[in-house]
C-alpha cells in the first residue's frame, strides 16, 4: 500500500508522466486503465520510488508500452535478452556517434527494467547486480567489437612482433565489475592491457601500443560520454599501473614487470576481484590471469593484509570525519566497505594457500568461510544478511535520480521513499533495522582487525584528573594533588582552564558533546600537567579545543588514541604556527594518529602513490571534492614536516626538500586533472597529421623557492606554464578550440583549482609574474615565444631568476626543449662589468623598498638587509651568468648549496669560501624556518643579532660581495 506521506509525490508523478509522455507519444492515462490491477499496484510503487523512471518510460513510448502491458517488464533480464536489444538498436548505426546513441538507449531500457524488478523484489540483491554487470560486459564487448573495424580501417590489424598473431584488446573488470556486483549507479574501474608489442599491418601503420589507445580512448568516449541520450558507464581507469600519469594500456610483460617490483598492498586487494571481462576463455586471457594471481595471492600464509587492511580503513575513517560520511551506507562505520574488508583479508591471507578463497563473488566467500571455519557461521550469516541488506539500500537510494550515491538522504519524502522500498512502515523502523546490520558488521571488523584493548587504569587516579577538570579540588585535597603530580605555574594553568570550561561556546553544548569533552578533558590534563610549558601550550591548545565543540567526532579521537593526544600537546608545546594550523584544519588531528608516520616523511613516490589514493574514491566529475583533497593533503604534508622541523627529527635540507616535492606532486595532479577537464570538453589537441595528441604537450616550471627546492610552510609558487603543440591546429571534440586557446584554458584552470578558496582554504597561492611579459604576458606561452622573450626582450633580472628555473612537472620532449632554451640563455656572452652594474642595481633598490637597517638602527632583515639571504642568492646567479659559458657544469643544478659546491669544484671560489657562504646560508635559512614556526618576524634586534652571531656572518657575505661585484 502506497504510504500516505507519499501521496502527493505520486500524484507529481503521474502529472509527470501524462505531459511529458504527449511529447514522446506515450498515452499513459490510457495505458494507465490497460494495466490489471496488480500491474497498476506495481507500477505505483517503482514511479514513486524511482523519479529516474518516471523520466525514462515516456522516452521510448512503444518499446515500454508493450513491456509494461505484457508483464515483460517483469521477466529476468539474461544477457541474450541484452545482446538483443542492441542488435536491435544499433541495426543502422554506421559511424561512432549512432553507436553513442545506440548504446545509451540500451542502458536506459536496461535500467528501467532491472530497477523495476529490483523495487518489487522480483530479482534478488545478486540477480539485480549480475543484470548490472552484464550489462557493462555486452557494451564493453560490443563496442570493441565495433570500434575495432572503426579504426582497422586506417591502421590495419595489430600484429604481435614474435607470434605474428592478431592482437586482442583485455578489459579488466576491478571491483564490483569483476564480482559481478555492480550496483545501480555505479562507475566501472578498468584496466586495459594487450599481449604483445609489435605493429599493425597498415595502411598507416603505427605500432600495437599506439593503436590500443587509440582503441581505449574511443571505448572510453563510447561509454562515459554525456549527450542527449545521457551515458552509459562512468568509466574509471585510476586503477591502471601508474595512475592517471600511467600509460592508458600496457602489454602483458609492461603490467607483469609493474606488478612485481611495485604493486601496492591496496592494489592486491583491488586484484581480488579483477576479471577480464573480454571473456576468459583463451589462452591470452589466461595468461594474464596467471601474471597477476603471484601478485594478488601469495604462496604463504600473508597475516601483514591485517595492517594493511588497518591502514587503509583508518584512511576511510579520516575521509567520513572529514565529508561527513557517517550516514553513507558503503564508507559509514559497519558499511558495505567493512564487509567486503573482512571477506578480503581473509582472501589476501588464506588464499594463495587455499584456492577456492580465490573465488570473485562476495557472498560465496563468506560461505567458503563459514564452511571451512575460518569464521564462525552465525558471523558469517549476519555479515551476509548485512551485506545484502546494506546494497539493498544502496539500489534504493540510486534507483531514486540514477546518481552515485550512498549517501541516505536528509528529506522527509525520499527519507519515507527509502523505508518503503526497504519493507519498512517508516523512516525510523529503517534506521532501527539499518543500525542493527551495521552494529554487527562493526563488532565482527573489530573482533578480526582492531588492535589490544587499553589496560584500565588506577580509578582513585583517574578521579583526581576529573576533579581537576571541574575544579572540585579544594584545600587538602589540592595540595595532596599538586605534591603528588607537581606543575610549573599550576595556578595560571588552573585559571585559564576555568576560563575555557565555564566560557559560553561550552555551555552551550549539547549533552552528548558535553559528556565527549568530559571524558577527554582529564587525559589531556594528565599529559599537560608535566610539560615543561603547560600555561602557553594550554593556551594553544584550547582554540583548537573550541574550532570542535560542535564537531565532536575529533573529542572521541583524542580520548581514544592517546597518542594522538600526546602528539597534539608536543607539538602544540613547540610551535605556535603548528597550533593555529592544526586549529585552521582540525581533520589534522588525523595525522596525529600514527607516530611512526608523523615523524617519517614519505618518499616522493609515496607522496603521489597516496594522493592517487585519495582521488581514486571521489567521482572524476567532483571538482569540488578533488580539490579539498588536495587541500587536505597538502595540508597534512606540511603538517608532517612542521612536525620533523620541530622535533628536530629532521635538518632543514630534508625539509625542504619535502615540502618542495610534496608541491611537485601536487601541481603535477593539479596538470592531470586540469587536461583532463578540458579533454571532456574540448576534446584532444591535434598534430601537424590531425592526429589527436593523447598526452598533454605541456610544462610547468618552477622558479624562486620551488625551482631552488627550498620551499618553506607558505611559500607560494612562482610559475610559469609553457606548451610546445603544433600551432593553427584544432582540438578534436565537438567544441573545438586552437590548440594555443586550448591550453590557455588549461593553464586557467589550473589556477583556479589551487588559487580558489574553499572549506580548507587555498591549495597554493600562485604567481605567474616571471612569465614573458609579465602580468600583461599570456597565462600558457608557447615554447617558440619563450624563447624569443628570453633572447630579446628580457631584463637582467629574469636571466638571474632562470638560474633557479626547472620544470617540475610535464612532457618529457617539453621539459628538453625547455632545458635548452635555458641552458642557451644563461651560457649567453655578457660584459661582465655591465652585468655587475646591473645586478648592484637591481640589488640596491631591493634593500631601499624591503630593507629594514637604514630605517631602524640596530635593527637586521635577515633576507633583504646587506649581507643577508638575498646577497647570497644574487651572489650565486651573477656567477652563473657571469660564467657558465666557459663553465658548463654551472647550469646542472638550480638550488644555491649545489651551484656553490660547483663554484668550488669549477675553482671559481675557493672551498673555505664556499663552505661559509653554505654554512650562513643555511644558518639564516633554519632561523628564518625557526621564526615561521614561532610565528615572528625576520627583522632581528640587537640582542637577537648577538646570539645568532649575525655580524660576523654578514662581513663574510659583504667581503665577498664586494669582491665579486664591486
Amino acid at each position: 500500500m502506497l504510504p500516505s506521506v507519499l501521496s502527493d509525490l505520486w500524484q507529481n508523478q503521474q502529472s509527470q508522466l501524462t505531459d511529458i509522455g504527449e511529447r514522446f507519444g506515450l498515452d499513459w492515462p490510457a495505458l494507465w486503465q490497460q494495466l490489471s490491477p496488480t500491474q497498476q499496484q506495481q507500477a505505483q510503487k517503482v514511479l514513486t520510488l524511482s523519479s529516474f523512471v518516471v523520466d525514462a518510460l515516456p522516452k521510448e513510448a512503444t518499446f515500454f508500452q508493450h513491456h509494461l502491458s505484457s508483464d515483460a517488464i517483469c521477466q529476468p533480464l539474461p544477457r541474450s535478452t541484452i545482446s538483443a536489444w542492441l542488435d536491435e538498436l544499433s541495426q543502422q548505426a554506421s559511424s561512432e556517434d549512432d553507436w553513442h546513441a545506440a548504446l545509451r538507449k540500451l542502458r536506459r531500457r536496461a535500467m528501467v527494467h532491472i530497477i523495476w524488478r529490483d523495487l518489487l523484489r522480483l530479482a534478488s540483491t545478486l540477480e539485480t547486480t549480475r543484470a548490472l554487470s552484464d550489462l557493462a560486459d555486452e557494451c564493453v564487448a560490443r563496442s570493441i567489437t565495433f570500434l575495432s573495424t572503426v579504426l582497422q580501417q586506417r591502421h590495419g590489424r595489430p600484429i604481435g612482433r614474435q607470434s605474428q598473431q592478431e592482437q586482442q584488446l583485455h578489459v579488466l573488470g576491478m571491483g564490483k565489475l569483476g564480482a559481478y556486483e555492480l550496483n545501480l549507479s555505479s562507475d566501472i574501474d578498468l584496466i586495459f592491457s594487450y599481449p604483445e608489442s609489435g605493429d599493425t599491418s597498415g595502411p598507416k601503420v603505427i605500432s600495437n601500443q599506439e593503436y590500443f589507445i587509440k582503441l581505449g580512448q574511443k571505448l572510453i568516449l563510447a561509454l562515459d560520454k554525456t549527450t542527449i541520450d545521457g551515458f552509459v558507464f562512468r568509466t574509471d581507469m585510476r586503477l591502471r599501473p601508474y595512475g592517471q600519469s600511467g600509460p592508458l594500456v600496457m602489454n602483458f610483460a609492461s603490467l607483469e614487470e609493474y606488478y612485481q617490483d611495485q604493486g601496492r598492498d591496496w592494489e592486491r586487494y583491488a586484484m581480488v576481484k579483477a576479471r577480464v571481462m573480454t571473456g576468459e576463455d583463451n589462452p591470452a586471457a589466461q595468461e594474464l590471469l596467471k601474471i597477476l594471481r603471484p601478485f594478488t595471492y601469495r604462496a604463504y600464509i600473508d597475516f601483514s593484509a591485517f595492517e594493511s587492511l588497518r591502514s587503509m580503513k583508518a584512511m576511510i575513517n579520516a575521509e567520513v570525519r572529514r565529508r561527513g560520511l557517517e550516514m553513507n551506507v558503503k564508507l559509514g562505520q559497519g558499511g558495505i566497505r567493512e564487509v567486503e574488508f573482512i571477506v578480503q583479508a581473509f582472501q589476501l591471507i588464506r588464499g594463495g594457500q587455499d584456492e577456492q578463497l580465490q573465488t570473485r563473488e562476495l557472498v560465496k566467500v563468506l560461505d567458503i568461510l563459514a564452511g571451512d571455519g575460518y569464521l564462525p557461521a552465525g558471523a558469517c550469516d549476519e555479515l551476509k544478511q548485512a551485506y545484502l541488506f546494506l546494497r539493498n539500500s544502496e539500489h534504493a537510494i540510486q534507483a531514486l535520480n540514477d546518481e552515485q550515491t550512498q549517501q541516505l538522504p536528509d528529506d522527509a519524502v525520499d527519507q519515507a521513499r527509502i523505508a518503503w522500498a526497504m519493507g519498512c512502515d517508516h523512516w525510523h523502523e529503517y534506521l532501527t533495522l539499518l543500525e542493527q546490520h551495521r552494529d554487527n558488521v562493526k563488532y565482527h571488523f573489530a573482533q578480526i582487525v582492531a588492535g589490544d584493548d587499553d589496560e584500565p587504569g588506577n580509578e582513585q587516579e583517574e578521579h583526581a584528573w576529573i576533579d581537576l577538570w571541574h575544579g572540585e579540588l579544594h584545600g587538602q585535597a589540592e595540595q595532596e594533588f599538586l605534591n603528588q603530580y607537581p606543575c610549573s605555574r599550576s595556578d595560571a594553568v588552573q585559571q585559564r582552564l576555568e576560563k575555557f570550561r565555564d566560557s559560553k561556546a561550552v555551555a552551550m553544548m549539547q549533552q552528548i558533546g558535553r559528556e565527549r569533552l568530559d571524558a577527554l578533558m582529564p587525559l589531556l590534563l594528565k599529559e599537560l600537567w608535566q610539560h615543561n610549558n603547560p600555561v602557553d601550550t594550554l593556551e594553544r591548545i584550547i582554540p583548537l579545543l573550541e574550532a570542535v565543540l560542535r564537531r565532536t567526532a575529533y573529542l572521541v579521537l583524542l580520548k581514544e588514541n592517546p597518542q594522538a593526544l600526546t602528539q597534539l600537546i608536543k607539538l602544540c608545546g613547540a610551535s605556535v604556527w603548528v597550533a593555529e594550523y592544526i586549529t585552521q584544519t582540525p581533520l589534522l588531528l588525523d595525522e596525529l594518529l600514527v607516530p611512526e608516520s608523523l615523524y617519517r616523511l614519505p618518499q616522493k613516490s609515496e607522496l603521489a602513490e597516496e594522493l592517487d589514493l585519495r582521488l581514486l574514491r571521489i567521482d572524476e566529475d567532483d571538482l569540488e571534492q578533488q580539490m579539498e583533497q588536495l587541500r587536505q593533503f597538502a595540508r597534512a604534508h606540511k603538517l608532517r614536516a612542521a612536525a620533523c622541523e620541530v622535533m628536530e627529527a629532521l635538518p632543514l635540507m630534508k625539509v625542504s626538500d619535502y615540502l618542495t616535492y610534496l608541491a611537485e606532486v601536487v601541481v603535477n595532479k593539479v596538470m592531470w586533472l586540469s587536461w583532463q577537464q578540458m579533454v571532456a570538453k574540448y576534446g584532444y589537441p591535434t598534430n601537424a597529421e590531425k592526429e589527436a595528441v593523447t598526452e598533454p604537450e605541456f610544462a610547468v616550471i618552477g622558479y624562486g623557492k620551488v625551482g631552488g627546492l627550498e620551499l618553506s610552510y607558505s611559500s607560494d609558487l612562482d610559475l610559469v606554464f609553457l606548451h610546445n603543440a603544433c600551432s593553427n591546429r584544432y582540438t578534436n571534440g565537438e567544441r573545438s578550440q586552437d590548440n594555443g586557446v586550448f591550453y590557455t584554458r588549461m593553464g586557467q584552470r589550473m589556477i583556479h583549482i589551487m588559487t580558489t578558496q574553499t572549506r580548507s582554504g587555498d591549495l597554493y597561492e600562485v604567481d605567474m609574474r616571471l612569465r614573458p611579459s609579465g602580468n600583461s604576458g599570456m597565462i600558457v606561452a608557447s615554447m617558440k615565444a619563450f624563447a624569443e622573450y628570453q633572447q630579446k626582450h628580457a631584463w637582467t633580472w629574469e636571466h638571474q631568476a632562470l638560474v633557479r628555473a626547472r620544470a617540475i612537472c610535464g612532457a618529457a620532449h617539453t621539459i628538453d626543449e625547455f632545458s635548452h632554451i635555458r641552458a642557451d640563455i644563461l651560457a649567453r656572452p655578457r660584459e661582465q662589468q655591465t652585468l655587475q652594474q646591473e645586478v648592484r642595481d637591481m640589488r640596491q633598490k631591493m634593500r631601499e623598498h624591503l630593507g629594514e637597517d637604514h630605517k631602524n638602527a640596530g635593527s637586521y632583515h635577515l633576507k633583504q638587509d646587506q649581507g643577508g639571504i638575498v646577497d647570497i642568492e644574487f651572489l650565486v646567479q651573477y656567477g652563473v651568468l657571469a660564467n657558465a659559458r666557459q663553465r658548463p657544469e654551472l647550469l646542472t643544478y638550480t638550488d644555491n648549496m649545489r651551484i656553490l659546491d660547483s663554484f668550488a669544484t669549477s675553482g671559481l671560489m675557493s672551498q673555505a669560501d664556499v663552505e661559509q657562504l653554505q654554512t650562513t646560508y643555511l644558518n639564516y635559512r633554519a632561523e628564518s624556518h625557526r621564526r615561521a614556526l614561532q610565528k615572528e618576524k625576520l627583522v632581528l634586534n640587537s640582542e637577537a643579532r648577538q646570539q645568532l652571531d649575525i655580524d660576523r656572518q654578514k662581513a663574510e657575505v659583504v667581503r665577498l660581495w664586494q669582491q665579486w661585484l664591486e
